[in-house]
């Protein structure tokens, strides 16, 4: 009964990581516009994402563009939409192994070890899953920490951490979670 629980609480908090990795990756928040020192234009917040610049005027009116080139955009941008592609399709992957997993798992018990083979590759997708996810939100959030403290960067300049850097942390934790879960079985 345990071991039951504890694969549907896996496949739960894989499910709310693959939905939550989708979401960190095309949301325009990564970085936020920073109100700091003399900085008095507030009516005006600028968004930058992997995808899109967007300005939102007064929470009333948002503008969005799409960059132009990708192959003018800065090398770890241009990582880190990679990275973050390939951790959605790998939890997508994962999440259907996991379900299929599961769902043997309670239907036959002839061939234990075939399924918890299976069991074991998803609990081992979750895991790079939330290590792919990892890597361009925490470097993001690194830099954005650096610059913000830096006093050669402009203040018009500086950015905050957006929510996207948050569903992101929030996403890795439960992939490496529900991967834990499965490669204890």
């Amino acid at each position: 009964m345990a071991c039951c629980v504890l694969q549907i609480t896996g496949l739960i908090f894989g499910g709310v990581g693959m939905v939550g990795t989708l979401a960190a990756t095309v949301m325009p928040q990564w970085r936020v516009s920073a109100y700091v020192d003399g900085n008095i234009v507030v009516f005006e917040t600028i968004w930058e994402g992997l995808w899109m610049d967007c300005i939102s005027q007064l929470g009333i009116r948002l503008q969005c563009k799409f960059y132009d080139s990708v192959l003018a955009l800065p090398p770890p941008l241009e990582t880190f939409r990679a990275l973050m592609c390939i951790a959605v399709v790998l939890s997508i992957i994962s999440f259907l192994m996991a379900i299929v997993g599961v769902k043997y798992t309670h239907r036959t018990k002839e061939d234990a070890q075939g399924i918890s083979i299976f069991i074991l590759a998803a609990g081992v997708a979750f895991l790079l899953t939330g290590i792919l996810v990892l890597i361009p939100v925490s470097w993001t959030g690194g830099s954005i920490i650096h610059d913000f403290y830096d006093p050669k960067v402009p203040v018009p300049l500086k950015r905050e951490l957006g929510a996207a850097l948050y569903v992101g942390w929030v996403s890795t934790a439960l992939l490496i979670a529900a991967g834990a879960m499965y490669c204890s079985f």
